[in-house]
């Protein structure tokens, strides 16, 4: 018995898993063993990460340097008397806090949702009868029964089994059902797929029905072992959170070195700017410096834009787990995608079949011989029916059925007048299958099966409703219509008939006796057809210079065919450019990486292929994009840079590692959702353009008056301009529409990031201009003063200055709706959103100043109209000058 215990599950006999779980056959457990063994075992359910708690989460929203930097000038201004601007730059601070947690918890949420999605029900044995249970109330011991459409619920030993069919592609990537047995296995290191006698937790029954026997629940099931390991494999980073990063370390040094000049050059200066303690002034100007230079209403801005991404794809069936995917998808280079349910329907169709010596389609009405046809579709069939209708049994079957419904014949009359009396089931060695009809006086036997064992075994054939005899010429034709069909990806049938006067008795219903002089009638040839919208979104997928990789466990010929009608593969490309898994098993990693480029189709491959795919082509630098709906997938997922998962087909363990969800498991809603992630990147480098240049403009504008001994723009006047008059048009210029001919362009990749295609160049020079424009209203307010007074002349200099440099960022936000193209042709006002956000900016730099009151807290003065005629003036200055930059760029320079 010892003995026993060692061994695999796969080699105990029954009696012995019994014993070891210490349940009954007859009685299965009792409630209160059940109860006790769900104490000990926990319930049966994948169990998912560690959840950051609430307080957590809103401190971890402090650790960003540029929101430490805001925190220590609050501190600052509040220990020097301006308690006004500290409490301004702490609300600016604790309001981005609790937005960045908002979003966090709402993501979640989702992964909560995507987890608590299909959890089974089981039929338990409990008590001595059968009980529907939820299937996480299982425990080691249970007794499950199994049926057609179950998903079986945890790990099993199975012990019966009446023709049962496990779909198991979720665990071993091989998406035809397996055969189970119930007798104890010999065999040594058998591999999953060849452990017939034991059912694995989210596989699908197909066929048949058994009972089995719980022997793991949760994490301790095949599926759990593999949902552990994803714990231990690293998440790649995002393009988005690697230039975020860039940007905020460039910026950290540009504010740091600025900083650090200003102060020491203002502490030499020092009787110039105030006379008073220098110490606390510099300090003070050196904050406003850094407060200049920080965007901080950058994280919640790309935090919006991103949002609204996500809320788009999600109308487009593209469920995003993570905020940062959304602007990846944009930069993504390779898509690597499953074949089954992705690129096809998932659903196997009768295309065409052959009757007296002609190929027809299937949307042909049947007629003569045709009509024989059509009888032994359906007459040869184990599919059943449900009182749903839904049609239950192998997906070749039923898609013979399909057929016979679609030519608008009567199959209950059909079955009710030729009943099935003896059958000989399929069996891999001879591939048919037999079954046996009365017809009138006699009996008629149909016979299913490979053409070319089929052709052996035939002798005559049907032609026009008569039986000739098959001649060799004959056979030669047939097979070379099988061929033809095959090499277009279809799965092919042939079908026979025969007469009996008798019916055979059990012991002779023997392949040798009954399938023998048969009448050949026709092929059936089946596809999984394409789905009508891939090949365009191939095509457009083509276009934006993504490349398009299809991985499928078919054939190597299927695969070819299908890529073809898709458009993976072109007419330049032949059958090197299609790979199987065993030729990718006897590739070394070097050798295929330096070869990965000259692959578009991986055929008769396993779903751990796709990982060695992955790390291939990011090997390459190339940024990767991977379907997949299995257990085995989700490794190959969390390692891609984008992972999709299939919503309607996928498993928890691939939903929980993928960064995206197709809710209709189409390739053309990832191509939809490549289209929305470069319109993300786009508008977020609208963003980032239209506040670097605001804040660059403001840093030049502080430097300059700090050197000049004028008086300065204080922290509390830049925030407000980076906090209300920044961010409002920021976040909607993240609403902006999706420029025309994006999907033409190539894709970014690796290596781009947000200041690239002269993004970088176009900041500076407008941020200078815009400086420059506010120290010239500065000067001219200084020079031409409408008082007389020298410190009311400098307060309305600086007044103007401060309502210069806002709306100056407001018409320039016109100029960032494109980079090189003309606010004419984008189109100025398409974005309400972003028209409705100008116009508030505006009402509220202007309640600053024109509002009785808020004078004192924002250290401004009441302008004239001549001022304002000035300061509008010159703000608007800004547009017509970069008008005439953009069209020199465009004109001499091939931009845009």
């Amino acid at each position: 018995m010892k003995e026993e215990q060692t061994k695999p599950l796969y080699q105990k006999s029954v009696q012995a898993v019994f014993a070891e779980v210490g349940s009954d056959a007859k009685v299965g457990l009792t409630t209160a063993e059940a109860q006790k063994r769900l104490a000990e075992f926990g319930t049966n359910q994948l169990k998912g990460t560690k959840k950051t708690s609430l307080w957590q989460k809103f401190l971890n929203q402090f650790k960003d340097f540029m929101i430490i930097v805001l925190i220590v000038a609050a501190v600052i201004a509040g220990l020097t008397g301006e308690v006004a601007d500290a409490i301004i730059i702490m609300t600016v601070v604790v309001l981005n806090a609790v937005f960045g947690v908002y979003q966090e918890a709402k993501a979640d949420e989702a992964i909560e949702a995507l987890q608590k999605m299909s959890a089974p029900n089981a039929n338990v044995l409990r008590d001595g009868k059968i009980q529907t249970l939820a299937a996480n109330e299982l425990v080691p011991g249970d007794i499950v029964s199994l049926e057609a459409g179950d998903v079986i619920p945890a790990d099993m030993r199975l012990i019966e089994s009446a023709s049962l069919k496990v779909e198991e592609s979720a665990l071993t990537g091989e998406s035809v059902p397996v055969e189970k047995q119930a007798e104890t296995l010999t065999a040594d290191d058998l591999p999953l797929g060849d452990r017939i006698n034991l059912g694995f937790m989210n596989s699908n029954v197909t066929y048949g029905r058994g009972v089995g026997i719980v022997t793991g629940t949760g994490m301790q099931t095949e599926v759990g072992h593999i949902a552990g390991m994803l714990d231990t494999t690293e998440t790649t980073k995002t393009p988005l959170q690697v230039n975020l990063s860039k940007l905020g370390k460039s910026l950290t040094y540009l504010i740091l070195v600025i900083a650090v000049i200003v102060f020491i050059v203002g502490m030499f200066r020092a009787p110039e700017v105030s006379g008073g303690n220098r110490v606390v002034d510099m300090l003070l100007t050196a904050i406003s410096l850094a407060v200049a230079a920080i965007p901080e209403g950058l994280p919640a801005i790309v935090t919006i834009t991103l949002a609204l991404g996500t809320k788009q794809l999600a109308k487009q069936h593209a469920l995003m787990r993570r905020l940062p995917a959304v602007e990846t998808l944009g930069s993504t280079q390779i898509i690597g995608s499953d074949k089954t349910g992705t690129l096809t329907q998932n659903k196997m169709t009768v295309e065409k079949y052959y009757v007296d010596e002609n190929l027809i389609t299937a949307d042909t009405p049947v007629a003569g011989s045709a009509e024989r046809l059509a009888d032994l579709l359906a007459l040869n069939n184990d599919t059943k029916i449900n009182s749903e209708g839904e049609k239950l049994g192998d997906p070749t079957e039923t898609a013979l059925i399909t057929f016979n419904e679609a030519q608008g014949r009567n199959l209950k009359q059909l079955f009710s007048q030729y009943p099935r009396v003896a059958e000989i089931p399929f069996d891999s060695e001879r591939k048919l299958m037999t079954t046996i009809h009365p017809f009138g006086n006699q009996f008629m036997v149909t016979v299913k099966g490979a053409p070319d064992e089929l052709l052996q075994k035939a002798t005559t054939r049907l032609q026009q409703n008569q039986v000739v005899k098959m001649t060799e010429d004959d056979q030669k034709h047939i097979a070379a219509v099988n061929m033809a069909m095959a090499q277009d990806a279809l799965r092919v049938l042939g079908f026979a008939y025969k007469m009996l006067d008798e019916l055979p008795a059990s012991n002779q219903l023997t392949s040798a006796l009954v399938e023998q002089d048969l009448t050949f009638v026709g092929l059936v040839g089946m596809i999984d057809p394409e789905r009508g919208e891939v090949a365009g979104a191939v095509a457009e997928a083509k276009h934006a210079g993504i490349r398009t990789l299809m991985i499928t466990g078919d054939h190597k010929v299927t695969a070819e065919a299908i890529s073809r009608r898709l458009g993976i593969l072109d007419d330049s490309q032949g059958s090197e450019a299609v790979i199987t898994g065993a030729d990718l098993d006897a590739m070394d990693e070097e050798t295929f990486k330096a070869n990965v480029g000259q692959y578009s189709v991986y055929a008769r491959v396993a779903p751990e292929h796709k990982v060695r795919i992955v790390q291939a082509w990011q090997a390459q630098n190339k940024v990767v994009a991977m379907t997949g709906d299995g257990v085995n997938d989700a490794p190959a997922l969390k390692a891609a840079d984008i992972g999709i998962a299939m919503g309607i087909t996928g498993t928890e363990v691939s939903k929980g590692a993928a960064d995206m969800v197709l809710a209709d498991d189409n390739f053309a809603t990832i191509v939809n959702a490549v289209r929305e992630g470069r319109k993300v990147f786009s508008n977020i480098q609208k963003s980032i353009q239209y506040l670097l240049s605001a804040n660059l403009g403001e840093v030049l504008t502080l430097f300059v008056m700090t050197m000049m001994g004028w008086n300065i723009l204080a922290p509390v006047h830049i925030l407000w301009i980076n906090l209300v008059t920044d961010t409002f048009p920021a976040i909607a210029l993240g609403m902006e529409p999706v420029e025309p001919g994006i999907m033409k362009q190539k894709p970014r990749g690796r290596q781009s990031d947000f200041l690239s295609n002269g993004l970088g160049s176009t900041i500076i020079y407008q941020g200078i201009i815009e400086g420059l424009i506010t120290l010239g209203v500065y000067w001219f307010g200084i020079t031409y003063p409408v008082h007389a007074a020298s410190g009311a002349a400098h307060a309305d200099a600086l007044t103007m200055a401060f309502a210069t440099l806002g709306l100056i960022q407001l018409f320039h936000a016109f100029n960032t709706k494109s980079v090189y193209q003309s606010i004419f042709t984008v189109g100025a006002w398409r974005n309400k959103t972003f028209n409705w956000a100008i116009l508030i900016s505006i009402i509220a730099l202007a309640v600053t100043i024109v509002v009785p009151g808020f004078n004192q807290l924002f250290h401004v003065t009441h302008l004239d109209w001549h001022q304002w005629l000035i300061v509008l003036g010159a703000s608007f200055t800004i547009i017509p000058v970069v008008e005439i930059i953009k069209f020199i760029q465009r004109r001499f320079f091939n931009k845009g």
